[in-house]
């Protein structure tokens, strides 16, 4: 019985391998389809980090009515599904839609806007908790020494700048691996909007599962090495 496995075991490890060698850059389209996920995934967090720091400073340095239901309104979105946020930016963005004269559905903004509302929440919730982290003296002695607010924010930054980076890790893990929302908002369209989560999802359906696992394998490198830079970076710092 068990020698009668191991024929099978060939055949499975030669097909991931045949896999691979179809998956290569010169063989098709995985070049494309890898440099599209880092551009979505990496204007996304970009935005996300602009839009986001400034607001949990915001929301860490000020009391005023109403900012217990916009912190509510941040932890909740930092759980937001994803096809909610598909469903959102498609009804925004359809022809029928507030931003129908964009045309900007199934493109890679389109995938971008998806990528910044799921992304900013998390910017905005870890920066918040950096802020109210630190000494809350420090920011009345910045201002005593005649610091301007943008002083202050770049001052603020700087001390929590550990926190941030986890931010960014986090917001960019979140997205990358995204498959749901990018793919309501983007269509999956070869050459166009193909990213690596849609491809995976693509060769599962027409039963490739070699290419789905090659593939899945590769955007696991690629989220590890990503990481390992933002630890380094992280780590470095602390030191």
């Amino acid at each position: 019985r068990p020698a009668a496995l191991r024929p099978g075991r060939e055949e499975g490890m030669t097909g991931l391998f045949s896999s691979l060698y179809e998956l290569l850059p010169m063989q098709g389209e995985l070049a494309g389809i890898l440099l599209l996920s880092l551009f979505v995934s990496g204007v996304a967090i970009l935005v996300s980090m602009l839009l986001g720091v400034p607001a949990g400073i915001f929301l860490g340095l000020h009391r005023f009515p109403g900012r217990a239901f916009l912190v509510t309104l941040v932890n909740t979105g930092m759980g937001l599904p994803p096809v909610v946020v598909g469903l959102f930016v498609f009804l925004l963005l359809a022809r029928s839609g507030p931003l129908g004269g964009l045309d900007l559905l199934y493109t890679p903004w389109a995938m971008v806007l998806a990528q910044v509302v799921i992304a900013t929440p998390l910017v905005v919730g870890i920066t918040l908790a950096a802020i109210q982290g630190l000494d809350a003296r420090l920011h009345l002695q910045i201002l005593s020494l005649g610091a301007s607010t943008g002083q202050l924010y770049w001052k603020l930054v700087k001390e929590a700048r550990l926190s941030l980076v986890a931010a960014l890790a986090a917001g960019f893990g979140s997205i990358i691996s995204e498959v749901g929302a990018v793919m309501m908002v983007g269509g999956n369209i070869k050459g166009q909007t193909r990213v690596m989560t849609t491809a995976i999802v693509l060769q599962t359906r027409q039963g490739e599962f070699g290419n789905a696992i090659v593939l899945g394998a590769i955007l696991l490198a690629l989220a590890l090495g990503i990481n390992w830079l933002f630890t380094w970076v992280q780590q470095r710092q602390k030191a």
